[in-house]
C-alpha cells in the first residue's frame, strides 16, 4: 500500500506463456554527447560456418584421392606398356614408314590382274610397218614427222576414266626439253652403279655441285640404288581397263594394270594414257610432298607447262633399232625440271609396298630409251597446262 503496485489478485489472472514470451523493454540508451534517446538496436546474430568448412575440407579429400588414384592408373599403365611389349600392339606413328609398310593386309582376295599383260613383243623399227614411238622431244617448236590418225586425251586422265595402275621411273629422263632436262643437264661425279642398272637417260640443268641439298646424302629406307642430285624421270601408266578404286588398282608389271580387263577397251590412244614429270632429288625438306603414289603434281608450277601426244610404251629395251608394239597410247608430259625431296620418293616407294601386288621391282630407277627419231614421233605434239588437275590446252598445237 502507498507504492501504486497492483493488487496481488492481478498477477494470479495473467497469463504465464504471455508473462513468459513478452518480450521485455528496455530504455533506450541516450547519447552521452547529446542527450538525445537512440533506437533500440539488436545485438548481431552470429553466422555458424561450420558446414561450410565440413564441405570444403571433404572436397579437399576428394581431390587429393583422385590424383592419387590417376598417379597410380598412369604407373600401372607405364609398367604394363614396359613389361608386356611382346604382346601390346601400338599404332604406328606417321613417320615409321617402315611398319606401316612391313603390315600384312586384313584383305584376302586375289589378284584379278595378275598376268594380263598381252604378249607383243618388241620388234624392228620399219618406219612404215610401226606405230609412233616415245620418249620424244617435247621441246615446243619440235615437231615429229609420223603421220597418225590417233589424237591424244586432252583432258585429266580421271575425267576420261582412266585411274593410276602403276608408278615407276628412269634413270634420268627419256623425254627431252631444251633447258629443264638435256644434254647439258648434270648430276652427281660418282653415280652409284649394281647389277641390273639401265641406261642414263639426260639430266636436268638445275644441278649444283656446291649446293648441299644437291650433295647431302640421305638415309633411304625404302627405295633402293637412289642418290640425291640425280634425275628421275617418273611414269604412271593409267587405264580405263584397270582395276580401278579395288585393292587390285596397282601392279607391277605396268602392263597388268593397263590390261587388267582388256576387253574393255576399244581405243587405245583414248583408254591408255601415261603422266610424265621429272624431278631433280634433293635433301631438303622444303621440297617434300607426302604423296607421288597416286599421280603427277598438278599444284603450282607443277603440271603449269604440258606437252599431249600419242606414242608407245618406253624402257631402255627399246631404241630407234627395236620398237614398242604398244602404241598408239596417250602421253602427258611437263616440261619442267622439279626439285623434290629424297624423303619424297622414299614416301612413295613405302606406299608401293602397301600395295596388293608386289611392286619391290619398282623401287629402283628403270633404264632409259634413247630419245626417239623424228621419223618416228607422231605428228600430233599439242601444248597446254594442268594446273588443279584440269587441263588447258592451247588454242593450236605446237609449232
Amino acid at each position: 500500500p502507498g507504492v501504486g503496485l497492483p493488487p496481488p489478485s492481478m498477477f494470479a489472472f495473467m497469463p504465464l506463456a504471455d508473462a513468459r514470451d513478452k518480450p521485455v523493454e528496455q530504455a533506450a540508451p541516450k547519447s552521452r554527447d547529446l542527450g538525445i534517446e537512440m533506437p533500440y538496436q539488436a545485438p548481431p546474430q552470429k553466422v555458424n560456418f561450420t558446414p561450410v568448412y565440413v564441405a570444403l575440407a571433404f572436397l579437399a579429400l576428394l581431390g587429393v584421392a583422385t590424383l592419387g588414384l590417376v598417379a597410380w592408373d598412369s604407373q600401372r599403365i607405364t609398367e604394363i606398356s614396359r613389361d608386356n611389349k611382346s604382346t601390346m600392339i601400338s599404332a604406328p606413328t606417321t613417320t615409321d614408314r617402315g611398319d606401316w609398310s612391313s603390315r600384312k593386309s586384313a584383305l584376302s582376295g586375289s589378284n584379278v590382274c595378275a598376268g594380263a599383260k598381252p604378249d607383243l613383243p618388241n620388234i624392228d623399227c620399219l618406219e612404215n610397218e610401226i606405230g609412233e614411238q616415245s620418249a620424244i622431244d617435247v621441246t615446243v617448236g619440235v615437231e615429229g614427222n609420223k603421220a597418225t590418225d590417233a589424237m591424244p586425251i586432252t583432258t585429266s586422265y580421271w575425267k576420261a576414266g582412266l585411274c593410276p595402275v602403276n608408278v615407276h621411273w628412269h634413270q634420268g629422263t627419256e623425254h627431252r626439253s631444251a633447258g629443264q632436262y638435256d644434254e647439258t643437264g648434270s648430276g652427281p661425279a660418282n653415280p652409284p652403279s649394281w647389277d641390273g642398272k639401265g641406261r642414263q637417260g639426260f639430266q636436268c640443268t638445275a644441278y649444283n655441285a656446291n649446293d648441299a641439298k644437291f650433295t647431302t646424302e640421305y638415309q633411304w629406307q625404302h627405295c633402293t640404288h637412289m642418290e640425291v642430285g640425280e634425275t628421275y624421270e617418273v611414269h604412271w601408266p593409267h587405264s580405263a581397263a584397270g582395276a580401278c578404286g579395288t585393292p587390285n588398282q596397282y601392279q607391277t608389271p605396268f602392263y597388268d594394270g593397263v590390261f587388267c580387263f582388256a576387253g574393255e577397251l576399244t581405243s587405245t590412244p583414248a583408254q591408255i594414257g601415261v603422266q610424265a614429270q621429272t624431278f631433280i632429288v634433293v635433301n631438303d625438306e622444303s621440297y617434300y610432298v607426302p604423296n607421288l603414289i597416286d599421280g603427277m603434281l598438278v599444284d603450282g608450277k607443277f603440271g603449269e607447262d604440258m606437252a599431249f601426244y600419242t606414242g608407245s610404251t618406253t624402257g631402255d629395251s627399246r631404241s630407234n633399232e627395236m620398237c614398242s608394239q604398244y602404241t598408239p597410247i596417250t602421253w602427258q608430259v611437263d616440261r619442267t625440271c622439279h626439285m623434290i625431296s629424297a624423303s619424297s620418293f622414299d614416301k612413295m616407294c613405302a606406299d608401293m609396298k602397301t600395295k596388293r601386288d608386289d611392286m619391290s621391282s619398282d623401287l629402283h630407277p628403270h633404264g632409259s630409251r634413247p630419245l626417239v627419231d623424228a621419223k618416228f614421233s607422231a605428228a600430233n605434239l599439242m601444248s597446254g597446262t594442268m594446273v588443279d588437275g584440269r587441263v588447258t590446252m592451247d588454242a593450236t598445237p605446237a609449232p
